[in-house]
């Protein structure tokens, strides 16, 4: 039979390429769902083409046009953030892929919980706000979280059939970004367009800026603890220029497994779609002689800083990481503004960090407390620099 995907930010990068996942597997897949902020047109031309029973336009000021394109076609249109969590709820998804940017996706990500369904994670940031909340209601709700990210990708894929052996530690691999071996004298002056020039991989803006300042690994080290249960002392981050391999898992034995690949994210896409299954794929393969030397070194942490903070608010827990989080997101926002400078962008979030109020065991409501408590705080920060 085939499986049900909702697609939460369709339009986005990994959206849009989830929808050609789905394309290249008509027999397979079939869109339930289609959501997007503000792209209406692009949304209008998949929601055409694939066909889903139920869409949302998430700026309200795009519904009458989304509606009014659509209305020849058998799909509901909604709009708003509350017709965004009621759809995830329907009986006929069966996964939920939840692509969405930053804190947005946290909410309808528990909707899709408590209605039952499997969350296909591209959105890291709902585990790095709240990571402790959303493993517990999973394991209330007998849901399953497969990692869309390449790197936690790696991980999941190197734990299949170890489940009886237990884990020394990860390896993250980050590609070092744009600036990788740049002081922060360089730093100090580099700009929008630099920093959007990833060598590696094709993203959003806002992914792309946290690859160049380290803190896209640093909430991925958040986000590993709670997708593999681990401590802080058990991931390890490591540079790897080429991208080929994409993260490790060493065992108490001292064996080390690998997953290696071209850089593609439809890989990581479709193996979260179709897990424990491998799909046929025509994506470029990978081939050593190709890439005769894959070299590894050591993050510079003082240089990037936000590497260095996101392991600090992982051992200290509580709502450090939502402050981190909410303040990074605002920070970014006004560095693609040209409103503040690249090496700001940490001295923001740690401002932030040492101003909120810290709150040992959270609820949900403390998390949106300090959401929005910390997102007011930084864009006054802006404002005074400005």
């Amino acid at each position: 039979m085939k499986k049900n995907i909702a697609i939460l930010g369709s339009t986005g990068s990994i959206g849009t390429q989830a929808l050609e996942v789905i394309e290249a597997n008509p027999e397979i897949f079939s869109v339930a769902v289609l959501t997007a902020q503000d792209n209406a047109d692009l949304l209008i031309e998949q929601a055409a083409k694939f066909l889903p029973k139920e869409v949302v336009i998430g700026n309200e000021k795009h519904f009458d046009k989304v509606k009014s394109a659509l209305s020849s076609f058998n799909i509901k249109v909604y709009s708003g953030i509350e017709a965004l969590v009621s759809v995830v709820e329907s009986e006929e998804i069966d996964t939920v892929l939840t692509a969405m940017v930053g804190y947005a996706g946290l909410l309808p990500t528990i909707h899709a919980i408590k209605a039952g369904k499997d969350i296909a994670l591209a959105n890291k940031e709902t585990l790095v706000v709240a990571g402790e909340l959303i493993t517990a209601l999973a394991k209330q709700y007998g849901v399953k979280i497969y990692p869309v990210d390449s790197e936690h990708s790696a991980i999941f894929q190197c734990l299949v059939g170890e489940e009886e052996n237990k884990i020394e530690k990860i390896i993250l691999t980050a590609s070092g970004g744009p600036f990788r071996g740049k002081d922060r004298a360089f730093l100090a002056n580099v700009t929008k367009a630099q920093a959007l020039k990833h060598p590696n991989w094709s993203m959003g803006a806002k992914i792309t800026i946290d690859s160049a300042t380290l803190m896209n690994k640093g909430l991925e080290v958040i986000e590993a603890k709670w997708l593999f249960d681990l401590e802080a002392s058990q991931i390890d981050v490591i540079v790897h220029p080429q991208s080929i391999v994409h993260s490790l898992v060493q065992f108490e034995d001292g064996s080390i497994k690998a997953q290696m690949g071209l850089p593609d994210m439809k890989l990581p896409i479709q193996y979260a779609l179709r897990y424990p299954a491998r799909l046929k794929s025509t994506f470029p393969r990978f081939s050593f002689m190709d890439y005769p030397s894959l070299t590894f070194e050591k993050p510079d942490m003082d240089t990037f800083r936000n590497l260095s903070i996101a392991y600090e608010v992982l051992e200290k827990g509580g709502n450090a990481a939502c402050i981190v989080n909410a303040a990074n997101e605002i920070a970014v926002e006004a560095f693609l503004q040209d409103k503040i400078g690249f090496l700001d962008i940490s001295d923001l979030i740690i401002e932030s960090l040492a101003k909120m109020s810290y709150i040992s065991a959270p609820t949900y409501d403390d998390y949106v407390q300090t959401n929005e408590a910390t997102r007011r705080f930084a864009s006054e920060l802006i404002q005074v620099k400005v």
